[in-house]
């Protein structure tokens, strides 16, 4: 059993900026696997938002997302991040950590999932 805990987000003015962190808290993950986030605003289905391999390339986005959000691995702190920029009210959701063998998926990577961090972005 693989547990991911979130850190970061929060509320942000529309054009602004946050991060969101994720980490391994325990379990084992495979080399060959990939993590990224999805997100979920209020009575709308999860989508996928980015995927980056465990090993740190592979990435892809969501084209609603790409060229403002950055998904990226930090091997010293053994984490995924996600750097949000030039944020939008639209993207108001809250977003979740995932990981698992799917790469190239854009429903669910795999089991694995934190338990969410809240992003606002007021207008």
């Amino acid at each position: 059993q693989v547990q991911l805990v979130e850190s970061g987000g929060g509320l942000v003015q529309a054009g602004g900026s946050l991060s969101l962190s994720c980490a391994v808290a325990s379990g084992r993950i495979f080399s060959s696997w990939t993590w990224g986030w999805f997100r979920q605003a209020p009575g709308k289905e999860r989508e996928f938002v980015a995927a980056i391999r465990w090993t740190g390339n592979g990435r892809y986005y969501a084209d609603s997302v790409k060229g403002r959000f950055t998904i990226s691995r930090d091997t010293a702190k053994n984490t995924l991040d996600l750097q949000m920029n030039s944020l939008k009210p639209e993207d108001t959701a809250v977003y979740y950590c995932n990981v698992g063998p799917r790469y190239g998926a854009r429903d669910a990577l795999g089991d694995y999932w934190g338990q969410g961090a809240q992003v606002t972005v007021s207008s």
